[in-house]
């Protein structure tokens, strides 16, 4: 649910990562001036960031100086601070461990990140062993993940988490429901990484709830795991237990791909397409009608970076503007829209001057880091994953900026 999309992704030709080194900047501020929204925030100077994850309930960031924050709710440490306090939380906090990451992603009550020499590390809740260390401890800071591989990205789920090694092969571990380990096998738990099975090299995999979907170095996108509503790709609703071939236009030349509950997206060239579950419309094609194939989003916007919350889909233009489209319950649209249940079945712009770099979709809110490397979040706010030190009882419906350092 993880989710890293913008242009510092890596295209097609295999950078993913490697353009990090590109938005690198010297200081933990903002570059660049942003709009001040009317919400009272921490005094803490804001941090800069390279981008922001989020969870179901808690969000995460790296800086500039590929520290990781977290905020949010922390009642199994999912903000690896040491703590399972939520107290001070709705604002950053330091993850703890003096560690510097690549990349961090926030999942459902834990979190996973890529250290900037490509050692995973997890934290949090870990009942079903997404943690991958081999236990069902849940840990409050972060542990490495078994195995000894080097990963350049990985995703945190729900219930089990995938990644992509320096050599890329994709490995998944946790809970194997559904099969969406990928590995072929029925055993329920995996406590540490195992081998995506089909031979493919991947570029990227991302974790939803009961599915799990990557792009192969081939630029053919591929889905394993739970079938039902379409979310495989492939055109049936069964379920499968090692990678299969969506098909459609969306499924060849995939420069960007995203998981959410139970749809996915991607990108190829200027197009952008969705498929699987679409009751609340966040396959973005004008509908609530599931797709069991590749479909097109509807209003021929060409989108740079995607990715798909639990039941909405947010992504920005080559130019930085932000679109969201899907449920709107808690105001995760950003369109001024707050918690009217009104459903944007088509991209609809999020309010706002702030330009956009990249963007993350969890349950009920969405994240984002501007092009001045501020980050900012708005919808549900519940538990404090907005991060802006305001009160965590008001959804805000139009971005906010995340406020500095606890």
């Amino acid at each position: 649910m993880s989710r890293f999309t913008g242009p510092c992704v890596s295209s097609l030709a295999g950078t993913l990562l490697l353009a990090l080194a590109g938005c690198h900047n010297a200081s933990d501020s903002p570059s660049a001036p942003e709009s001040t929204p009317s919400v009272a925030l921490a005094s803490a100077a804001p941090l800069s960031f390279l981008h922001v994850s989020t969870g179901d309930l808690h969000s995460c960031g790296v800086t500039t100086l590929n520290r990781a924050y977290c905020w949010g709710q922390n009642h199994a440490g999912q903000l690896g601070n040491g703590t399972t306090s939520d107290q001070a939380t709705t604002a950053p906090v330091p993850v703890s461990g003096g560690l510097r990451f690549l990349q961090v992603s926030a999942g459902d009550g834990y979190t996973c990140g890529v250290t900037t020499d490509n050692r995973a590390y997890c934290w949090g809740e870990n009942s079903t062993a997404r943690l991958g260390d081999g236990t069902l401890r849940t840990r409050l800071s972060p542990v490495p993940v078994l195995g000894g591989h080097r990963f350049r990205q990985i995703d945190a789920g729900v219930t089990h988490t995938c990644g992509v090694t320096t050599t890329s092969q994709a490995y998944c571990w946790g809970y194997n429901q559904y099969g969406k380990l990928g590995d072929g096998a029925t055993i329920t738990h995996r406590y540490r990484p195992v081998l995506v099975g089909g031979g493919h090299r991947f570029l990227r995999v991302e974790a939803g709830t009961l599915h799990t979907c990557g792009v192969a170095t081939t630029g053919r996108a591929f889905c394993w795991g739970k079938g039902e509503d379409g979310r495989i790709g492939d055109g049936f609703t069964l379920n499968r237990w090692t990678p299969r071939r969506a098909v459609g236009a969306g499924a060849f030349n995939v420069a960007q791909l995203s998981v959410g509950e139970a749809h996915s997206c991607s990108i190829t060239d200027t197009r952008t397409f969705c498929w699987g579950q679409n009751g609340f419309g966040q396959l973005g094609d004008g509908s609530r009608t599931n797709r069991l194939v590749t479909t097109l989003v509807a209003g021929g916007i060409a989108f740079s970076g995607i990715d798909a919350g639990d039941h909405h889909t947010c992504a920005v233009t080559p130019d930085n503007l932000a679109y969201c489209w899907g449920r709107n319950h808690a105001g995760q649209l950003g369109n001024g829209e707050n918690g009217d249940g009104t459903e944007r079945l088509t991209p609809t712009a999020v309010s706002g001057e702030v330009r956009f770099k990249s963007v993350s979709g969890g349950r009920g809110h969405t994240c984002a880091v501007s092009t001045g490397n501020a980050a900012y979040c708005w919808g549900s706010n519940n538990a404090g994953q907005l991060g802006d030190g305001g009160d965590p009882a008001i959804s805000r419906p139009t971005p906010v900026p995340v406020a500095g350092p606890m």
